[in-house]
Formats: structure tokens, C-alpha cells, sequence
């Protein structure tokens, strides 16, 4: 596998050019297979669970890691699963902080489901 996730998320000033064609090939082969470069835009992957608790605490690790990367998926969230889109807002495409960002999802701990107390 790649040392993507070892990498940091650099923050994007503007006034660079998305990456495209090759360099987008060569980093999605860097990445496990589900995760998708769609239209040369974005990266989406779509990560499903057997219940909705267990869908909420995986998007709150990916939060914790978006704060700690400074660099914020679009996330869905519904019963059983959770919908990553990955972009660099600032230049309308998809930087190599994008799949920094995406190998270190890949390799946040199994979700454990902690007794709900009501």
C-alpha cells in the first residue's frame, strides 16, 4: 500500500490547478478500491454499518481527524452508512490532501459500539 496516510494535509492557498489525468490515476491506485474519483472532481466512498450508531461514532472519528488534518469531508449520514466527498474547495478539485485525507480514513480503528444508556 501507499504512505499517503503517513503524509499531512497541506492547506491549499488557491492559484494552483486541480490535479487531472495521470497524477489522479497514480494517487487513486495509492487508495483502497472502493474510493471513487468522480468526474476528476472528488473522491466519494461510501462506508456501510449494521446500524445507525455505529455509522455515528465512524463520521465522529472522521470529524476528529477532519479538525486534527484541518481538511473537512462532505459527510452524509444516514441508518447504516456514511457517504465521504472529498474536494479542495478553494481551487474546485481535488488536491493530493484529498487522498492524504481519504488513506488516513482508511485506516481509522474498527468502530465498537458502546452500550446506549437511556
Amino acid at each position: 500500500m501507499s504512505d499517503l496516510a503517513q503524509r499531512q494535509c497541506v492547506a491549499c492557498k488557491g492559484g494552483v490547478p486541480p490535479l487531472a489525468g495521470d497524477e489522479l490515476t497514480r494517487l487513486a491506485r495509492e487508495l483502497q478500491a472502493a474510493w471513487r474519483v468522480v468526474n476528476e472532481h472528488h473522491l466519494e466512498r461510501e462506508f456501510k454499518f449494521p446500524n445507525f450508531l455505529q455509522a455515528l461514532q465512524f463520521t465522529n472519528r472522521v470529524g476528529e481527524l477532519a479538525e486534527a488534518q484541518n481538511h473537512h469531508p462532505d459527510i452524509y449520514l444516514a441508518w447504516g452508512k456514511v457517504k465521504l466527498t472529498l474536494w479542495t474547495h478553494k481551487i474546485d478539485g481535488l488536491t493530493e490532501s484529498d487522498f492524504v485525507f481519504a488513506a488516513k480514513v482508511d485506516q481509522l480503528p474498527a468502530v465498537q459500539v458502546a452500550p446506549m444508556v437511556i
